[in-house]
C-alpha cells in the first residue's frame, strides 16, 4: 500500500486537496502568512535547496510561498545548495555561524523551518535573530520536541545512520535534506526562556500533527494516530515558536 493510501485511510479528507486536517505544514504556514507584512524583507534562514519543490500538494506549496510583490526574500544556510533555492530572491552562505552575513537591523520577519534542532549554540543564534531583526520585527519557527517519540528515537540512532533510517521512514526525502540534529533548544520551557533572554516577546506551543514518520506501515500509522489525542502536551512532536524584537 503507497504512503498516500494509508494517510487517506486513516484520514479520509487527505484525498481532497493532498493534506490532512492536523497538517503540521498547513498549521504553521497559515499563521507565517497571516502574521506576513506585505513589504519588506523577509530572511528564509536555513533555507535549503528548496525541498518544497517536491511537496505533491500545491496547497502546501503554495502557503510556504514567503515571495510577494513587494517582499523580497533572502535565504541563508551553511549549506552551498542554498543557490539553487527557487523561492527565493537572493542566496547567501553562512560561514561564521556567530554572525549572519546581514546588516543589523536589516530583516522585517524570519522564517525559520525545522532548522533549530541542528543549532548548537542557541544563544548565539537568538543574538543573531536579535541583531537581524528590525524593531518590532517577528519571527517564526517550527521544529520537533526533544520530548516527542520521533526526537528520542532520533537521538538513539547514530546521526550517520538518520539518512539510511530516513529512506525506510520517508520514501519521498533527499539524503541531501538530511543533516545532524542535536536539539540543544527543544523543549517547550528552554525554548520560551531563550527567546525572553534575548528580548523576544514569544509563544511557543507544542502540536500534534499526523505521524508522518510511522507513513511506512499502516498498523504502526493507524496505531499512532489513534493514540495521538491522549498525547500530553509535552510528548507531542512539534513545536511552534513566534517572537517578536522589542520596539524600544
Amino acid at each position: 500500500m503507497s504512503k498516500s493510501n494509508i494517510i487517506s485511510r486513516v484520514f479520509p479528507e487527505h484525498t481532497w486537496g493532498g493534506f490532512t486536517r492536523i497538517d503540521g505544514t498547513v498549521q504553521f504556514y497559515q499563521r507565517i502568512q497571516a502574521l506576513l507584512p506585505l513589504e519588506g524583507t523577509i530572511l528564509d534562514l536555513g533555507c535549503g535547496r528548496g525541498k518544497r519543490q517536491d511537496d505533491p500538494s500545491a496547497y502546501r506549496r503554495q502557503l510556504q510561498e514567503l515571495r510577494g510583490a513587494h517582499r523580497r526574500v533572502i535565504g541563508i544556510d551553511v549549506d552551498a545548495a542554498g543557490i539553487q533555492n527557487p523561492f527565493i530572491d537572493e542566496f547567501r552562505l553562512i560561514e561564521h555561524l556567530d554572525r549572519w552575513p546581514l546588516d543589523d537591523s536589516s530583516v522585517d520577519f524570519i522564517v525559520s523551518d525545522f532548522v533549530m534542532e541542528h543549532v548548537t549554540d542557541p544563544d548565539a543564534f537568538f543574538g543573531e535573530v536579535q541583531r537581524v531583526l528590525k524593531p518590532g520585527g517577528i519571527i517564526g519557527l517550527r521544529t520537533p520536541n526533544a520530548w516527542s517519540y520521533v526526537a528520542l528515537a532520533a537521538r538513539l540512532i547514530p546521526n550517520r545512520m538518520h539518512a539510511r533510517v530516513l529512506r525506510v521512514a520517508q520514501d519521498d526525502r533527499k539524503e541531501e535534506d538530511v543533516f545532524p540534529t542535536v536539539y540543544r533548544c527543544n523543549t517547550r520551557s528552554r525554548l520560551a526562556k531563550t527567546m525572553r533572554r534575548h528580548g523576544l516577546e514569544s509563544v511557543v506551543f507544542a502540536y500534534e500533527a499526523e505521524p508522518g514518520y510511522l507513513a511506512f506501515s499502516a498498523w504502526l500509522y493507524r496505531a499512532a494516530a489513534s493514540l495521538q489525542p491522549l498525547l500530553p502536551p509535552w510528548f507531542r512532536t512539534t513545536l511552534l515558536a513566534f517572537g517578536r524584537k522589542q520596539i524600544q
